[in-house]
C-alpha cells in the first residue's frame, strides 16, 4: 500500500485528507501538536483496516520530523508528503504594524521551514517511490493583499516558492501547492474569529487534492475550488 505523512491532521483538511486516503488504502503517517485530538483521529481513520501512526509532536522540532519518516519507513517507505501543519503568527491577525516578531518568526518556522525539513528528510524515500509526491497546502492569502493577512500571507508564499523550485530540482517527483480556499476551520476561526459567515467544510476541497494524486499533472500551484469545478 501506499504511505503519505499528513501533518495537522488531527482535525480540519489535514483530518479529511487523512480519511479520504485511509478510504482509499493508504497506509499514514499523522502528525499534530495535541495527542488527544490526534489519537482520536487515528482511531476514526483506522476504522478502514489500513495501518495508521500517530506521532503528536512540534514540526519545528527536527527529532519529531525524523520520527515521522522512520515511522513511514516501517510502513514501507514515503509515496506523499502533505504538509498541512500551520501556524498563524498572531491569533486573532492583527495589522503588520502590530504584528509580534515573535510570532511571524513561528509562521515562518511551522509553514516554511519545517516544511522543507520533512521533505528533505523524506527526499531518499520519496525519490525511490514510483509515484513520490509533496502536497504543500498554501492559501489565497499567498497572492492577494488581505489587510491583517500578511505575515501568514507571506509565509504560505514563501512556502509556494519552495514547492516551486523544489519541482525544478527533483523531476522525478511531483510537487503541489494548493489552496484549498474558503474553509470552516479551527485555524480560520483563531484567524478571525468576529465572522459568522458560512463557510464549506474541508470534506468539500478534499476531492481536488485526490484528483492531483489521480491524474498526477505537472508540478505547480493549484487552486483546490477550481479542480473540484473541473471534475
Amino acid at each position: 500500500m501506499p504511505v503519505a505523512i499528513i501533518t495537522g491532521a488531527s482535525k480540519g483538511l489535514g483530518r479529511a485528507l487523512a480519511e479520504a486516503l485511509a478510504a482509499r488504502g493508504w497506509d499514514l503517517v499523522l502528525d499534530a501538536r495535541g495527542a488527544g485530538p490526534l489519537e482520536e483521529a487515528a482511531e476514526a481513520v483506522a476504522g478502514h483496516s489500513t495501518r495508521v501512526t500517530a506521532l503528536p509532536g512540534d514540526v519545528t522540532d527536527a527529532g519529531h520530523r525524523a520520527g515521522l519518516v522512520t515511522a513511514a519507513r516501517q510502513l514501507g517507505g514515503v509515496d506523499l508528503v502533505v504538509s498541512n501543519a500551520s501556524a498563524l503568527g498572531a491569533e486573532p491577525l492583527v495589522r503588520l504594524a502590530e504584528l509580534p516578531l515573535e510570532g511571524l518568526r513561528r509562521a515562518l518556522e511551522v509553514n516554511v521551514v519545517a516544511a522543507l525539513g520533512l521533505v528533505q528528510e523524506a527526499l531518499p524515500l520519496l525519490r525511490e517511490s514510483p509515484a513520490g509526491a509533496v502536497i504543500a497546502v498554501s492559501s489565497d492569502a499567498a497572492a492577494e493583499a488581505y489587510e491583517t493577512w500578511g505575515g501568514y500571507g507571506a509565509s504560505k508564499a514563501a512556502l509556494d516558492q519552495l514547492a516551486a523550485v523544489l519541482g525544478a530540482e527533483e523531476p522525478g517527483l511531483r510537487v503541489w501547492a494548493v489552496d484549498p480556499g474558503d474553509m470552516a476551520t479551527d485555524l480560520y476561526a483563531a484567524a478571525v474569529p468576529d465572522d459568522d459567515d458560512p463557510r464549506p467544510e474541508p470534506a468539500g476541497v478534499v476531492p481536488a487534492f485526490l484528483r492531483l494524486l489521480d491524474e498526477r499533472p505537472a508540478g505547480g500551484r493549484y487552486a483546490a475550488p477550481s479542480l473540484v469545478e473541473g471534475r
